[in-house]
């Protein structure tokens, strides 16, 4: 990816193939930082009012679900408007601390596939394409793509760290 970047600043601007390589090896990363790690690492917070990592894979699967509704409304022609819920509010309202990490990161791994195989899929004209989102006004697909490359590093820099 981008050596020397800070992963927190925004991602501008950027290639559809180079959005489509950090989806796959970001996700993958995530995965690799997540898998095998015991209960007890998982739920430790780093700080008081801070995520533990399972609330991070939680919050990973439920931001893919999100982008992956938008992505399909893109692809089926229902763009407008896009589906829209915060997922900021899912931690307590889904307990993800009870959540098996299993399912949950295999359920954000398919998701994941789905979501590149689809944007693989799409032309750069699709990319550029605007959909009115509920809060947000219009948006194209390729935001939503790049945004969606932002979240992944910005989350394997926490899980990192």
């Amino acid at each position: 990816m981008l050596e020397g970047r800070d992963p927190r600043e925004p991602v501008l601007n950027l290639s559809k193939d180079w959005v489509l390589k950090a989806l796959r090896e970001a996700g993958s990363s995530l995965l690799s930082e997540l898998y095998g790690l015991d209960e007890d690492e998982l739920r430790w917070r780093p700080q008081e009012g801070e995520w533990s990592l399972k609330e991070i894979a939680a919050h990973l699967r439920d931001a893919e679900e999100l982008a992956l509704a938008q992505i399909n409304a893109f692809v089926f022609g229902r763009s407008s408007p896009l589906p829209a819920w915060d997922v900021d509010v899912l931690p307590q309202e889904r307990d993800y601390q009870s959540e098996e990490i299993g399912p949950l990161l295999a359920s954000y791994r398919g998701m994941r596939r789905e979501t590149t195989y689809l944007l693989w899929g799409m032309t750069e004209a699709d990319w550029q394409g605007s959909a009115e989102h509920p809060y947000r006004g219009p948006v194209t697909l390729g935001e939503i793509a790049r945004e969606l490359a932002q979240h992944d590093l910005e989350h394997l820099w926490q899980v990192r760290r």
